[in-house]
């Protein structure tokens, strides 16, 4: 089991220029004597005959299969576009360049 002193606590806050009370050192190291212990916990579970995961639960593709259809007819989309020309939708020029 991994026990994490204050004085290692106060040490790293002072390397990341962090500064704590001493309330707030003593209730770190409690938390992180907590976390350091399950992560032990967990090692010891994790043999090599446990497969590794990456999510708890089986995902599948819910993808659709690709089927081919025919295409909306160009009028119809071009009813919906503010301004079109020659069969194209026609933006407003942005770049300040001749076509």
């Amino acid at each position: 089991m991994s026990t994490i002193s204050s004085d290692e606590v106060a040490r790293v806050a002072a390397l990341a220029r962090i500064e704590l009370t001493g309330e707030e050192v003593e209730r770190l190291a409690g938390e992180l004597d907590v976390i350091a212990s399950a992560v032990a916990r967990v090692s010891e579970v994790a043999t090599p005959d446990v497969p590794a995961t990456s999510h708890p639960i089986p995902l599948t593709n819910v993808m659709r299969d690709d089927v081919v259809v025919a295409p909306l007819p160009v009028e119809a989309i071009m009813a919906g576009a503010p301004e079109s020309i020659d069969g194209r939708f026609a933006v407003p020029q942005i770049l300040g360049e001749d076509a």
